[in-house]
C-alpha cells in the first residue's frame, strides 16, 4: 500500500504541475512563445545533465545514444514535443486556455485511434463509441468556435505521436529527455542568438528575475516528467489513465474562473459530449483491466 500511495501522489503531483502550467507560463513574457521554448530547451538540457550526474545515469543515456534506431526515433519525438511545447504557450499566452484543456482531454483517443493505425491495435465495440462520440464533439465546438480547434488538434496530435513513438524504444525519462533537448539545443542556441541580435530577444530587457523565471523552465519541464516516471513504475496503468484527467480539469477551471475565457452553452455542451466519451472510454479500460486479472492463471505454490 505505501508503494501505491506513493505512486498516486507523484501521479498527482506530475499532474497538478503540469495543470499549473496556463499560470506559469504567462509569468516568462515578455518572451515570446520562440523564445520561450528555445529557452525551455536549453535550460532542460542543463538540469538533466546535472540530475543525470547526481543519478549517475550516463550509462543509460551512452546506451540510447550507441542505438541509431533509437536516435532516430527520440529525434522525430524531439521535433513533435518542440510543436507541441510551441502550440501550448503561444496559445497560453495568448489567452486560450480552455482550448488547450481540450487538447489534452482527447488526448488519450487520439492515442488509441494511432495504436490502430500503427500498431496494429484493435478496438473494442466500446472503444469506437467512444471515439465516435469524441468526433461528435469536436463537430460541435467547430460549429460553435467558426472553425475546427486547431489548437486542440495540435496538442492532442503532437502528444498523442510522441507517446507513440517513446513506446517504441526503451529509453527512461531523464535519459530521454536529455538526448531529445541535446538534438534540439543547437538549433535553440540559434534562435536566442538570433532574436538578441535582431532586438527581438527580452534577455537583459526584463532585469535578473526574468532571466531567473527563464532558467527555471527548465526546472518546469523536467520535474514533472520525473515524478510521472515514478509514479508509473508504482500503479497500474488504469490508474494512471484516471488521473490524466486532472491536467486539463485544472487547465479548463484556470481559462475559466482565472483568467475568464467565456464558455457560452453550445461551447460548454461541446466539452459536455468529450466527457461522455472519456467516461465511456474510462469504464472500458477498466473493465478490460479487470478482466484480465481475472484471465490469470493463479500463481504456482512457493517451491514447486
Amino acid at each position: 500500500m505505501s508503494e501505491r500511495r506513493t505512486g498516486v501522489l507523484t501521479g498527482l503531483a506530475a499532474y497538478g504541475l503540469w495543470g499549473l502550467f496556463p499560470l506559469y507560463f504567462p509569468l516568462l513574457e515578455p518572451a515570446g512563445g520562440v523564445e520561450i521554448v528555445a529557452h525551455r530547451i536549453v535550460w532542460s538540457l542543463l538540469f538533466v545533465a546535472l540530475l543525470l550526474t547526481v543519478l549517475r545515469g550516463w550509462a543509460a543515456v551512452r546506451r540510447a545514444a550507441a542505438d541509431r534506431r533509437t536516435l532516430l526515433i527520440l529525434a522525430g519525438a524531439a521535433v513533435l514535443i518542440t510543436g507541441n511545447w510551441l502550440t501550448f504557450v503561444i496559445a497560453v499566452n495568448a489567452g486560450h486556455v480552455v482550448e488547450t484543456s481540450l487538447g489534452y482531454f482527447i488526448n488519450p483517443l487520439v492515442s488509441v485511434l494511432l495504436g490502430v493505425c500503427f500498431l496494429g491495435e484493435r478496438l473494442r465495440r466500446l472503444q469506437w463509441v467512444a471515439v465516435g462520440t469524441a468526433a461528435v464533439a469536436v463537430a460541435i465546438l467547430t460549429v460553435e468556435y467558426g472553425r475546427p480547434p486547431w489548437i486542440a488538434i495540435l496538442l492532442a496530435g503532437t502528444f498523442a505521436t510522441y507517446g507513440l513513438l517513446k513506446k517504441l524504444v526503451r529509453v527512461d525519462a531523464a535519459p530521454g529527455l536529455f538526448l531529445e533537448t541535446l538534438l534540439l539545443v543547437g538549433p535553440a542556441l540559434v534562435v536566442l542568438v538570433v532574436l538578441q541580435a535582431r532586438g527581438g530577444g527580452s534577455l537583459g530587457e526584463a532585469g535578473a528575475g526574468h532571466v531567473l523565471l527563464l532558467a527555471s523552465s527548465g526546472i518546469a519541464t523536467a520535474v514533472p516528467l520525473l515524478l510521472f516516471a515514478a509514479s508509473t513504475r508504482r500503479i497500474p496503468l488504469s490508474t494512471v489513465g484516471l488521473l490524466q484527467y486532472v491536467t486539463p480539469l485544472m487547465q479548463l477551471a484556470i481559462g475559466v474562473f482565472v483568467n475568464g475565457e467565456p464558455m457560452p452553452p453550445a461551447r460548454l455542451a461541446g466539452f459536455v459530449v468529450v466527457w461522455v466519451a472519456l467516461a465511456i472510454f474510462t469504464v472500458d479500460s477498466l473493465r478490460a483491466t479487470r478482466s484480465s486479472r481475472r484471465a490469470l492463471p493463479e500463481p504456482a505454490p512457493a517451491g514447486l
